[in-house]
């Protein structure tokens, strides 16, 4: 019986997110965009971009309310990263749908991002996202590393998968035709780095994507419980809220 009630709370969010598979539905979280954390401004090639200033960098999302695996998040603001350059952010509460990064669907590139490449999101994080880009405070450093990251996490959707680690460059636009990804006025040094790290020994993140039809999809981590307690009394309340100005 308990398992007959999923399979119908899973189906009936389905026909609201049509977009998401219901068979790799996890819940739903209610969200919008509301401002930024550490970021900075870069120039990016991919994703429907052709040389446009962009912000790369941590994106504060709202959440009111959700359903499933959306509760795991408390309400309030958190820190995510945004995993589709060629659409925007919402200026408005919507529905996400709750997803693991493989199975979300890029709709630029026709296909969902994959087991391989979100692996490599998972690691990149775990090797190298810090939280202070998040919570604050935050310095230009913080913020040219914020940036480097999201560019890192743009390489790794966009691109084709390389032969190596070693063949990741933010720099470089290694896919042929419309598709691939590069990018100026970005740390590109540490971002490959970071990116030649990820041979598969290093620490997964727990990760989670938002994802809606015709909206910026983002990458958020499943928080640990302290972290939860540390939400629940505010912390990340103090953060300024810079509206979007790009994206």
């Amino acid at each position: 019986m308990r398992i007959m009630k999923i399979m119908i709370v899973c189906a009936a969010v389905s026909l609201a997110l049509p977009c998401v598979a219901k068979a790799y539905l996890l819940g739903t979280a209610n969200i919008v965009h509301e401002g930024y954390g550490a970021r900075d401004v870069i120039t990016v090639w991919g994703g429907d971009h052709d040389g446009e200033n962009v912000y790369g960098g941590v994106y504060m999302l709202d959440k009111t309310g959700g359903t499933g695996q959306g509760n795991i998040w408390p309400d309030g603001l958190l820190g995510s990263f945004c995993m589709e350059l060629h659409e925007r952010s919402p200026d408005s509460t919507l529905k996400y749908g709750v997803v693991m990064p493989e199975d979300t669907y890029n709709s630029f590139l026709g296909e969902t991002i994959g087991t391989t490449k979100a692996n490599y999101l998972r690691e990149l994080w775990g090797r190298f996202f810090d939280p202070l880009w998040v919570s604050g405070p935050y310095d230009s450093k913080q913020n040219s590393y914020a940036e480097a990251f999201a560019a890192a996490i743009w390489e790794i959707i966009y691109e084709d998968l390389p032969t190596s680690p070693l063949g990741w460059n933010v720099a470089a636009d290694g896919t042929p035709y419309e598709l691939g990804f590069r990018a100026e006025n970005v740390d590109v040094i540490t971002a490959n780095k970071w990116l030649h790290a990820l041979d598969g020994t290093g620490p997964m993140a727990d990760l989670r994507a938002f994802v809606y039809e015709g909206k910026q999809d983002f990458l958020v981590e499943v928080p640990e419980p302290a972290t939860i307690a540390l939400l629940g009394i505010g912390g990340v309340l103090s953060l300024l809220r810079r509206r979007k100005t790009s994206m």
